[in-house]
């Protein structure tokens, strides 16, 4: 028994001094590698994006700079995951040849074989989204009926957050339609009813003013783009007269400015007395 023991502890420690070594080696270089990567990856990727995005704006510039940071590095990492299990794997059976399974059946094979043509092609599709900008995180979206904000798009899914909180996880391969409302510049777009009565040239040229003094304002100039001014009459009957007041602001300003163009109107509506329905 105690011979057994000794040689049993002797086997212990000649693993520990070769394999043992050899696997604590590929776990440091491994978590170097994961770490360091991630880090070097959010560089280039900043440095490639602000590169090419001189007509971009900077929000733009951005949520760019992070979807590909977020994207490119989740392959990274998942990489090297993959390559540290497999290494190991190899350090702990020697004999076992892994070559054959991957020269017979291949890497899609392998994923068809156990049932993962969803996970591939929810893969192909993120990467088709990155390549073609189609939204970025950060970016306000409305995808197959969900509407929100993208805070995370990664290889196989995009997570979006609506305005009451929900959380929407959607599998980039089942995407069919995108709306992207951030996407270079937003609109101010929203109509007001003016009463039958009303002066309806006083109110256009307030409806203007307001949107120049708003667009000249030190706190808001930086949002926007082209003053919101009057764009059409909607409708109208015989009690209302509905306008349109239109301008273009940065991307996800269009609630803010909307918001505070509203105030402001309806300040000067009832300082001018001009009545709303």
């Amino acid at each position: 028994m105690l011979c057994y023991t000794l040689l049993y502890m002797d086997t212990i420690t000649q693993w520990l001094e070769h394999d043992g070594i050899a696997i604590v080696f590929i776990l440091i270089g491994g978590a170097i590698l994961y770490f360091v990567g991630g880090k070097l990856i959010e560089f280039f990727t900043k440095q490639l994006v602000r590169g090419k995005g001189r007509t971009m704006s900077r929000k733009d510039v951005e949520k760019r700079q992070k979807t590909l940071a977020s994207l490119t590095g989740t392959i990274w990492r998942s990489a090297i995951v993959i390559v540290a299990v497999l290494s190991i794997f190899k350090q702990l059976f020697p004999g076992l040849d892994l070559s054959p399974l991957f020269a017979s059946a291949g890497i899609v094979g392998i994923a068809v074989a156990f049932g993962s043509q969803a996970i591939v092609k929810d893969f192909l599709t993120g990467l088709f989204i990155v390549t073609e900008n189609q939204y970025r995180v950060g970016d306000v979206v409305e995808i197959n009926g969900a509407e929100g904000k993208v805070e995370h798009l990664g290889t196989r899914s995009t997570i979006i957050r609506d305005t009451e909180g929900n959380v929407h996880y959607i599998p980039n391969g089942t995407i069919t339609r995108v709306v992207n409302k951030t996407m270079g510049y937003s609109r101010v777009n929203f109509t007001l009813s003016l009463a039958s009565g009303a002066d309806f040239d006083k109110a256009v040229s307030t409806i203007n003013q307001v949107g120049d003094q708003l667009a000249a304002d030190k706190e808001w100039k930086s949002k926007v783009i082209e003053a919101p001014q009057f764009y059409s009459i909607e409708t109208f009957s015989g009690s209302a007269v509905t306008v349109t007041v239109n301008g273009k602001v940065q991307p996800s300003d269009q609630w803010r400015v909307t918001a505070e163009m509203r105030r402001r109107l309806l300040e000067e509506f009832e300082k001018n007395k001009i009545p709303l329905a």
